[in-house]
């Protein structure tokens, strides 16, 4: 490189402050949040609402999932301890079959 183009390097550096960087950092992750959450179809002032209403949605699903089994499990253990009373009353003939 000649010496003429040095200064020119020079004076296209920009040299910033620790401050100074930061702050440009947290501006470009503030731009990079927004532009996701446009991404997403978030970017009114409804977002967190939104996202709150997806969250109870889905714990409700959860909640009725659960239940769902819970009470499956509840009808076969039922249904199979009346199977064995039904069984042992026709075994020692309580229910007045044939003798």
């Amino acid at each position: 490189m000649t010496e003429d183009a040095k200064p020119a390097l020079v004076e296209n550096m920009v040299l910033l402050r620790r401050e100074d960087f930061e702050e440009l950092l947290d501006c470009a992750a503030e731009r990079g949040a927004e532009r996701c959450l446009a991404h997403l179809g978030l970017e009114n002032g409804s977002a967190a609402r939104d996202i709150r209403e997806l969250r109870d949605l889905l714990d409700a699903w959860r909640d009725a999932r659960r239940t769902a089994w819970q009470t499956f499990v509840k009808v076969l253990t039922t249904g199979l301890l009346a199977a064995l009373l039904v069984g042992a009353a026709i075994k020692f003939k309580l229910m007045g079959g044939s003798q």
